[in-house]
């Protein structure tokens, strides 16, 4: 397929999924329950951190994680003493378990109280056209506040050459604005520019078959490969294909 009948291609799908539809099927239906920005936010960062695996279990434990927060997720980030932790006893999605949950609210107050929040943590401040230093930054900021081992191998780190497809799909949530209703563009300080497609086995096997990636392993090799052929079919929002490549892989088996 040439570059410009690919990206005809794409773009129809583009088109196709990216519409309020998909918010039904799909994990960003959490962060959707909310109006305000850092409820949104928080409640987005969650659901991505435990986004793998079945997608109605994913549903389902992030909708329990949100009543164990009262509904109210930034509220209780910032207001809730060590007793209040209690509640999150016997939470557990797959590998992350309540006291998982328990570090990351004390982490996310953290955050809040020192970093400026979440859009700030996350921001570029290097110059850089990707999230990869930011997130790796982030990580170092999530986790100065004492805490286990066992939880930091829940946010990744590019530098390590993780593809970080949980916490690339938390940003392309909050920083693109697609018209649609469906990613909410709420941090006004990021570019879509710089978004990275959050790179799983369906979005890569269907950029394999299309050939926009060549690299066998998902890592963020594989990541910056992508990229650079997606920026050249879009520049400005160019994970907006994410859409097209995981609607062909889940709902098509392209």
């Amino acid at each position: 397929m040439k570059k410009a009948e690919l990206k005809e291609f794409l773009d129809e799908k583009v088109i196709l999924y990216n519409n309020p539809k998909f918010i039904d099927s799909d994990p960003i239906q959490i962060p959707h329950l909310f109006s305000k920005k850092e409820d949104i936010e928080i409640a987005g960062f969650l659901t991505a951190i435990i986004s793998w695996g079945n997608r109605t279990m994913i549903i389902r434990n992030a909708h329990k994680m949100m009543e164990l927060l009262d509904n109210s997720p930034h509220d209780f980030i910032l207001n809730h003493q060590e007793k209040d932790l209690k509640h999150l006893e016997g939470f557990v999605h797959r590998t992350f378990n309540y006291i998982d949950f328990q570090q990351f609210i004390k982490s996310l107050q953290h955050i809040y109280l020192q970093h400026g929040g979440l859009e700030q943590a996350l921001s570029i401040k290097d110059g850089s056209k990707t999230y990869q230093t930011a997130i790796n930054n982030f990580k170092t900021l999530f986790f100065e506040v004492d805490h286990q081992t066992r939880t930091q191998k829940h946010i990744s780190d590019p530098l390590k050459n993780s593809a970080a497809k949980r916490i690339n799909m938390f940003l392309r949530w909050m920083v693109r604005n697609d018209q649609a209703g469906v990613d909410f563009g709420i941090w006004k300080t990021h570019n879509s520019a710089h978004l990275s497609c959050p790179l799983d086995v369906h979005s890569g096997n269907v950029a394999r078959k299309l050939k926009l990636l060549l690299r066998k392993q998902n890592d963020w090799k594989a990541v910056a490969e992508l990229d650079k052929n997606l920026r050249s079919l879009d520049a400005s929002d160019p994970v907006k294909y994410d859409f097209a490549l995981f609607g062909l892989g889940v709902f098509e088996k392209f």
